[in-house]
């Protein structure tokens, strides 16, 4: 059997632009039979077009792609969500998939169906882009199971690094149009990202150290050369003229000074010669600080007492009773549907059966799209809303990845990505005491995610979320509340 039988796709000397920016640039990359990968990287670095390259959807502006394989391709933007005959009515019933019109589906919904018609029928290989963005915990479980057992080709990508770590085996990133592979799942791939970070530590220590060592090696030669030289100008003609030898004396020292000149511009060469190695970035870390006008001094600024919650003629809630502690990271997990979101908007609104700290100031972030209408720069509106320092605001804004000219674009031209990115950052910079976010990485990518749990480590006020992330929930939430059954407890760690 030849190698070329166990390529299910191969890309060469693609290049794929859009306008005058170069989005891929790949020599060669394949995907073997039973290869599991996982694609990250910036928003709009490239993922989803490398996908759609495989896919077929997309066509180079040069290079070949050669598929080998029948590949299945689920991309979560596709508004094909049209009930399939060849759908296995086993997994639709499985994944509680409603027996109506598809046009009446809940985000959720219109997944699970596209899942259900994914894992309908066999497929060599698999391109799944962004599978878990609307699915809740019983839903991903499925995904999980299914991709488990799954034999053939996957390449995902997803935001999730749960699911990266459980489900691949390889890392491919994207940056600047250039894949680089990793062997290992994704917290291999932080590992191996970290230990480049320190080698690239060393070696710039080492080079700074070598650097500094020939310049003051050459500096005291150039001493040395100055020092013979002076030494030659205080010798008077009488002297001179009293040594037998005067010409050879004078040749000496000649020769002397311009051999220690020719040593010290050696050096001097050398210093040019290194290699420079950059220092890895370092991290300017940002305290998100409350003024003593936001301070709160409730023990529980959010409180509930037999709160009973509904949705139309459903009960999602029944005689709850909670008390949210000052100063900690909550996070409400559930199924979809439970009533998480429901009771989140109840809280903001100060709703019948709460109990909220009068000087609470909350900042919310909500599933909704955001578009900002403001012809001002994103640095401008960053200033105008926030009490915070230009060198943190700029800070933030980078790590959610507003980097040079990103800083003057208009927020009105900001895509709905980039909008939601500004949405957070100004959150946490801006004049609030309680935070509450609904399902926050939904449309971020791990970078961006990685950052905001950044924040919320930095972050002095109480936070309440909900996420179905659950690598994100696990490192930032003190306290997990799960709804479920119209009650609301606390899981035990």
């Amino acid at each position: 059997m030849t190698n070329k039988e166990y390529i299910c796709v191969e890309l060469e000397n693609i290049e794929l632009s859009f306008l005058d920016r170069m989005v891929l640039n790949i020599p060669r990359l394949a995907v073997h039979q039973f290869d599991r990968i996982g694609i990250v990287g910036r928003n709009g670095a490239g993922k989803s077009t490398l996908l759609k390259l495989m896919a077929g959807h997309l066509k180079p502006n040069k290079g070949i792609v050669t598929r080998h394989a029948d590949f299945a391709y689920f991309d979560q933007l596709n508004g094909e969500d049209d009930k399939d005959t060849d759908t296995d009515y086993a997994l639709m019933s499985r994944l509680s998939i409603p027996d109506t019109s598809p046009g009446k589906f809940s985000g959720g919904e219109q997944t699970r169906l596209k899942l259900a018609a994914l894992f309908s029928n066999y497929h060599e290989g698999m391109l799944i882009d962004e599978p878990t963005t609307h699915l809740d915990e019983t839903g991903r479980q499925f995904l999980m199971e299914e991709l488990t057992y799954y034999y053939g080709a996957l390449v995902l990508i997803s935001h999730d690094r749960y699911i990266l770590d459980k489900l691949v085996t390889k890392i491919w990133e994207i940056d600047d149009g250039n894949i680089t592979e990793y062997t290992g799942n994704y917290s291999d791939y932080v590992e191996q990202k970290e230990l480049a970070k320190r080698q690239q530590l060393v070696k710039h220590e080492q080079y700074v150290k070598e650097k500094e060592r020939l310049i003051k090696a050459a500096e005291e030669k150039m001493k040395k050369a100055d020092k013979v030289t002076q030494a030659s100008k205080r010798v008077s003609k009488k002297e001179v003229k009293a040594k037998a030898n005067k010409m050879f004396m004078t040749k000496s020292k000649d020769t002397g000074q311009k051999g220690i000149e020719r040593a010290a511009k050696a050096l001097e060469e050398r210093v040019s010669q290194l290699e420079a190695v950059e220092a890895p970035k370092s991290e300017h870390v940002v305290r998100f600080r409350h003024s003593g006008a936001l301070q709160l001094y409730n023990k529980f600024p959010i409180m509930a007492e037999q709160l009973t919650l509904k949705a139309g003629d459903k009960i999602l809630l029944e005689g709850a009773n909670f008390q949210f502690p000052l100063g900690r990271r909550i996070a409400i997990t559930g199924a979809n549907g439970s009533g998480k979101t429901s009771l989140i908007h109840h809280i903001l609104k100060r709703g019948e059966g709460m109990t909220i700290s009068p000087k609470a100031v909350f900042g919310a972030y909500k599933q909704m799209e955001y578009q900002f209408t403001e012809g001002t720069s994103v640095l401008g509106y960053m200033k105008e809303n926030s009490a915070y320092r230009e060198s943190d605001i700029r800070s933030v804004l980078y790590k959610m990845d507003f980097k040079g000219n990103d800083l003057i674009k208009k927020v009105c031209d900001l895509s709905g990505g980039e909008a939601i990115r500004l949405v957070l950052c100004q959150l946490f910079l801006g004049r609030y005491n309680i935070l509450v976010l609904d399902e926050p990485t939904n449309f971020l990518d791990v970078f961006s995610i990685e950052a905001l749990e950044q924040f919320l480590e930095s972050y002095d006020g109480t936070v309440l979320l909900v996420s179905h992330d659950r690598a994100f929930v696990e490192r930032v939430a003190d306290d997990v509340y799960v709804l479920e059954n119209r009650k609301l407890k606390l899981r035990l760690k």
